[in-house]
């Protein structure tokens, strides 16, 4: 069995993060989204994937290359206008070859398992197709999935009445080659987009076998950018701990942490895991790392700094007496002295943060800032919860920052200084 990865969208709900890399490259606990799938679609047993790529593709195509360092074959087809998933996957018919196949989204991320699962079971039951399903707090916001026993019944695309189930679309199926033909029978959405949940609803209505699979490991939908962290919460206790750096005298490791090797942890650091370190980084002196950060390759955290369940991209430095917690930041930024991210409300209340122009609920009581690549603060910057930085802009010292800056701006306070000529001798006046 062959499979199909969906990763041609821009994720313009992702940005600024994903103005200079498409989402599918996002390192999740020190490998790129996409990288989690495909070892665990090796470890499943497919030896082969189509990647469907658009937005981006050429960082697609560098990254991970035709497999060989996954022990994988991977090759590639471009879907220059982003029509839809049933396009996507339309565009797979001569890969597969006449034969059943896993179809995955490209932003969803879940244990080797599902995989195993789905596969194992689509070959024991034969059937025309499978969904994997799983059970959510919150089943309106994506695809519903209606079942009888073991069999799908309908699929509701994100309806805005009251929910009939509470399990929801995966965006994980196997499919036999029927598919084909169901999507060429399919009609434009009223997102004008050709959906494979509409494929998928032909088939049942054509009375054929479609069956669920349900998900008991976790699963993760990257939509927002505080989805990466709740996913790198949770891969990052998977991920094997390893010391292979440099640690000197009296730094405190609390396992489970990776440190990669070329990197060194400076005395009077703790460490407090779970932690992901990359190569070639320095991090202290008298530094404190705490639970489920990540921090990539060639990266500084200086002198008494405080890291907290936080991405950290290649390249970045974090000069000393700062604090980053519930962030992420992009590759190449650097965080000037004494740069602060508030990552709580005075209220306690949930975040609130725009996306695409409106006010979202994050659900989260606690999230700092999300900057994209090549952000420069100056020092004693302070980022209220949940704004986000554009790519490639500055920001002046001292600045109180409350609202989203776009990518490629300067932010700067300009002050009125007073200077007078004083006399020691005597007492300073008004």
């Amino acid at each position: 069995m062959k499979a199909v990865i969906l990763a041609a969208g821009e994720g313009t709900r992702l940005r600024p993060l994903t103005l200079t890399r498409p989402k599918h490259l996002f390192p999740i606990a020190g490998k790129p989204l996409l990288e989690h799938t495909i070892r665990a679609l090796k470890n499943t047993g497919i030896n082969e994937v189509l990647i469907v790529v658009g937005y981006l593709k050429e960082k697609i195509i560098e990254t991970l290359g035709n497999g060989e360092k996954f022990g994988i074959k991977i090759v590639y087809t471009e879907q220059p206008t982003v029509l839809g998933t049933a396009h996507a996957a339309s565009l797979a018919e001569k890969f597969v070859n006449n034969q059943p196949f896993l179809l995955i989204n490209g932003d969803v991320i879940t244990k080797e398992t599902t995989y195993q699962g789905l596969k194992s079971k689509f070959e024991k039951e034969k059937p025309d197709a499978i969904l994997a399903i799983i059970q959510v707090p919150d089943p309106a916001k994506y695809g519903i999935v209606k079942t009888e026993k073991d069999n799908v019944t309908k699929i509701l695309e994100k309806p805005v009445q009251t929910s009939p189930s509470d399990c929801v679309n995966a965006g994980i199926y196997a499919f036999s080659p029927q598919i084909f033909e169901a999507i060429r029978q399919t009609e434009k959405s009223e997102r004008g987009e050709y959906e494979i949940t509409d494929s998928i609803q032909i088939l049942i209505n054509q009375k054929k076998t479609i069956l669920a699979y349900r998900i008991t490991s976790y699963w993760f939908d990257i939509g927002h950018p505080w989805d990466l962290l709740d996913a790198n919460k949770t891969l990052i206790k998977d991920a094997e701990p390893k010391i292979e750096g440099e640690v000197e005298k009296r730094v405190t490791i609390i396992p489970p942490v990776h440190i990669s090797k070329n990197t060194t942890i400076r005395s009077g650091t703790y460490i407090k895991g779970p932690v992901h370190i990359g190569e070639n980084c320095e991090v202290g002196p008298n530094s404190y790392i705490r639970e489920c950060t990540t921090i990539g390759n060639k990266c500084h955290v200086g002198n008494a700094c405080e890291i907290k369940n936080t991405i950290i991209l290649d390249g970045t430095n974090v000069a000393h007496l700062s604090y980053v917690g519930d962030s992420i930041i992009g590759e190449n930024v650097n965080l000037g002295a004494g740069t602060i991210t508030a990552n709580l409300r005075l209220d306690e209340k949930c975040v609130v943060t725009p996306v695409k122009g409106e006010k979202v609920d994050t659900g989260r009581r606690k999230l700092g800032a999300m900057i994209g690549d090549n952000v420069k603060t100056g020092i004693g910057t302070t980022i209220m919860p949940g704004v986000k930085i554009g790519p490639n802009s500055l920001i002046g010292p001292n600045i109180n920052l409350w609202n989203d800056v776009p990518e490629n701006s300067l932010v700067i306070e300009k002050q009125k200084l007073e200077i007078k000529k004083i006399d020691t001798d005597t007492v300073l006046e008004d």
